[in-house]
């Protein structure tokens, strides 16, 4: 069988193209992924201020902020700030089509952390609240039983008292360990919410108690709490996550209510 040549190769005409690489909130993200690719106007505008009384090669001379064009209602937040990093790994950006042609749409200039403005976190707060209260929510189902009588429910006659002794000798069958279970990951945006109700309950947490608290794999909550913890080396609370200062006031304002 021969292979198709162009298949394997790689489209290189934008490869210098300079692109940036953002990481962005879960309710951000969603609502672009919800944006129409119909739609000509655009997501959000990136606003750069410069500060002409620092020096140029001062990197707080510079301040990048992004201002969403969105209409949303609720209390998602219009305006971020973008923090940048200083050292980045060397990356490009890929992109694969349906029939498999895949091209580089550039290499990564420029990373940042996407974050609230201070004068936006209250309306966050007011987010993470509102998300918090649906996760809440339990849907119940009912089903209903079309044979009302139970009648696949009553053990069908002769058959009770025919279980072998041999079973009855059958070493109980130990339980399952909850450690050696394999836990399944929520939503990135609902387990957010749950770490922000456990913040609510004490400021610090070790990550073995955030593990038996969420029952999610630990790997995965270092993930969220880098984001929105600092982790405490030394003093009184060593060992142990805490709040940011922009989420710790959420979760403050969120006690007090």
């Amino acid at each position: 069988m021969e292979e198709d040549e162009g298949s394997s190769k790689v489209e290189t005409a934008k490869a210098e193209r300079s692109v940036w690489l953002m990481k962005c909130p879960v309710v951000v993200a969603k609502s672009w992924q919800a944006h129409p690719p119909s739609d000509p106007n655009p997501l959000a505008k990136v606003v750069l201020s410069l500060d002409p009384l620092r020096p140029p090669d001062d990197p707080s001379s510079l301040q990048f902020t992004m201002e969403m064009a969105s209409t949303e209602p609720g209390n998602m937040p219009k305006s971020y700030s973008l923090n940048m990093s200083k050292d980045i790994v060397p990356m490009s950006v890929f992109s694969e089509t349906g029939h498999g042609k895949v091209a580089v749409e550039g290499k990564v200039e420029h990373k940042f952390d996407m974050k609230p403005n201070s004068e936006s976190i209250e309306e966050y707060g007011k987010l993470c609240r509102e998300r918090t209260n649906k996760s809440m929510i339990r849907n119940r189902q009912i089903q209903v039983i079309n044979n009302d009588r139970g009648a696949h429910m009553r053990p069908l006659p002769g058959i009770i008292g025919l279980v072998s002794s041999a079973s009855k000798d059958k070493k109980k069958t130990q339980p399952v360990k909850q450690s050696d279970m394999k836990r399944t990951r929520r939503d990135r945006g609902e387990l957010e919410d749950i770490m922000f109700k456990l913040f609510e309950r004490q400021p610090n947490w070790a990550l073995k108690q955030l593990v038996q608290e969420t029952d999610q794999p630990a790997q995965f909550l270092k993930e969220i709490l880098n984001e929105l913890c600092v982790y405490n080396k030394r003093g009184a609370n060593q060992g142990t996550y805490e709040l940011k200062p922009e989420y710790k006031k959420s979760v403050e304002d969120t006690a007090a209510e």
